[in-house]
């Protein structure tokens, strides 16, 4: 089995923003296979394993100067992990952050930060991305002074395909939409409110609990929640700081993961610049923090879980750097290796196993 991790980065289109690495998964060590350019701003990924398809986010001005957001597709050599365009096409009438494939791979969802909106498009028969779907459009605001509008920052698919939650942190809401991906629709389910001023920014369920955590950017949080399948309902449980108690400076939560058995749960700091471990109570779905590690660079943006979990891998974008991590699988614990891809503003890591 070979495994291979794409980048995605801030990066004019005349620049190589998206990255194709081969991943060594005995010593979570990448090596540059290819570099691609064409796309502005390519900060977002995500991958359909069983057709060998990536797509990846990118955003270009109109004629009137208005920028959109768009998603470009491309498939993926078995052999050798490169990359090879299939399409562009623009999916929002204003630039996204977060792109989400369905279970299916039917479709994709988009965020949309600087116009509070979610977009939906199809995918055509070749992989390539079709026309918009769907358009969903939030509205409000908050109390911290990012939060001035909606801001819809990502969207994930919960287990089963059945609905999609999406973060907006602009109105300190998480809404859950029912999903007929087929048709490529949203339509509202619920909407779970958390505290103001948080600014909840990316989510990820539990593999095998009813359980879902959300880390908030703007206060520094992860909070967990029991999550209803059937209802598609969030209900709050329990809310943590991202930071040690005496840390005093600025800093901004941005990505969380959780480990492959569910047993860990790991959050970015950016300011701090470090990973918070948290572990995971199975029967209550709480957490209890483990240790916080140095990212190793500044601005950690993304970060990537191995396969097979025993590796964590940190996109710094100020670094400029995506730093290798060995995880503990009974601790939880990381412990760099010493292993780094130089790497221009990274932003977002995924995983391919090519079997």
């Amino acid at each position: 089995m070979t495994t291979y991790a794409y980048i995605g980065s801030y990066a004019n289109a005349s620049e190589p923003g998206l990255l194709a690495t081969s991943y060594d998964p005995a010593t979570g060590k990448l090596e540059l296979v290819q570099e691609v350019s064409g796309l502005s701003n390519p900060t977002f990924l995500d991958i359909n394993a069983d057709d060998f398809r990536l797509y990846a986010l990118f955003d270009e001005k109109d004629a009137e100067g208005n920028r959109k957001g768009g998603a470009a597709a491309y498939t993926i050599d078995r052999s050798s992990g490169k990359l090879a365009l299939i399409n562009e096409a623009i999916t929002t009438p204003a630039p996204t952050c977060h792109l989400v494939l369905d279970e299916t791979n039917a479709c994709i969802i988009v965020a949309s930060y600087h116009g509070g909106l979610l977009g939906v498009s199809k995918l055509l028969e070749d992989g390539g991305v079709g026309p918009s779907s769907d358009l969903k459009q939030h509205h409000g605001s908050s109390i911290h002074p990012a939060q001035t509008q909606a801001r819809a920052h990502s969207v994930f698919i919960a287990p089963g395909n059945r609905y999609a939650v999406a973060c907006d942190l602009g109105l300190d809401k998480l809404f859950v939409y029912s999903l007929d991906a087929a048709e490529g629709k949203l339509t509202l389910k619920s909407e779970t409110s958390i505290a103001p001023g948080s600014g909840p920014r990316h989510f990820v369920f539990h593999p095998s609990q009813p359980y879902g955590y959300v880390i908030s950017e703007l206060n520094s949080t992860v909070t967990a929640f029991h999550y209803d399948g059937d209802e598609g309902k969030l209900t709050e449980l329990q809310t943590l700081s991202t930071l040690p108690e005496d840390f005093t400076g600025e800093s901004y939560c941005a990505d969380i993961h959780i480990s492959p058995d569910g047993k860990f749960l790991y959050g970015s700091n950016r300011g701090h610049d470090s990973i918070v471990v948290y572990a995971v109570d199975e029967a209550s779905g709480k957490l209890t923090v483990v240790e916080y590690t140095s990212t190793l660079g500044g601005h950690p943006r993304n970060f990537g879980l191995s396969p097979d979990g025993r590796f964590l891998l940190v996109a710094n974008r100020d670094g400029n750097n995506i730093v290798t991590f060995r995880r503990d699988e009974h601790s939880g614990k990381l412990e760099a290796t010493g292993d780094q891809l130089t790497a221009s503003k990274p932003v977002c890591i995924k995983f391919l196993e090519a079997r």
